[in-house]
């Protein structure tokens, strides 16, 4: 699949990388397929652009939008559950999950007001301050966390101190991206 030319058979939305506008890639368009982990596939057209679009029009590409489905962890603690879920979230330039890049500085999980339920709060940055994809990652990450049904509430913040570098990677994504 990475790597792979694919050929869109009906007009896309997508959102350009790493400015972050939206986009929308025509029907007939050719592009070199990326990356393709998470909820989102990362295209590079024949122009040098880079995209990032939603496993939801993974159909666009002819793939099936059910390959990209993440499920939601069960029969671990909230607090594991929330982490397996910011796992699944992916720079679209870097084929690393952002937990292995160091992205995420903190994380925590209490019952909210009522007790009922959980509040998550998480702080995270970005590889780059000026980083387009700031508000995209921070609503996936959003929509992950409440997307486990023990999470009520979920807050989170991008935060630029202290900047990220690439010590904050964990060795497997050093590895994997050659920095070794």
């Amino acid at each position: 699949m990475v790597g792979e030319t694919v050929v869109f058979n009906r007009d896309c939305p997508a959102v350009m990388v790493p400015d972050g506008a939206a986009a929308t890639l025509s029907k007939g368009m050719h592009a070199r397929l990326t990356q393709a982990l998470g909820t989102s596939f990362t295209i590079v057209t024949g122009f040098g652009q880079m995209f990032r679009v939603d496993a939801e029009h993974a159909d666009a590409i002819g793939k099936d939008p059910s390959d990209f489905e993440i499920a939601v962890p069960e029969g671990e603690d909230i607090e594991a559950q929330v982490w397996a879920q910011l796992s699944t979230c992916y720079d679209p330039e870097i084929p690393v999950d952002i937990v292995e890049l160091g992205l995420v500085y903190s994380c925590r999980v209490e019952p909210t007001a009522s007790g009922d339920a959980q509040r998550v709060e998480v702080r995270m940055t970005l590889t780059a301050p000026g980083c387009g994809m700031g508000e995209i990652l921070v609503a996936e990450v959003k929509d992950k966390v409440l997307a486990l049904p023990e999470v009520e509430e979920a807050d989170v913040e991008l935060v630029f101190d202290p900047p990220w570098d690439k010590s904050m990677m964990s060795e497997e994504a050093r590895l994997k991206v050659g920095l070794f």
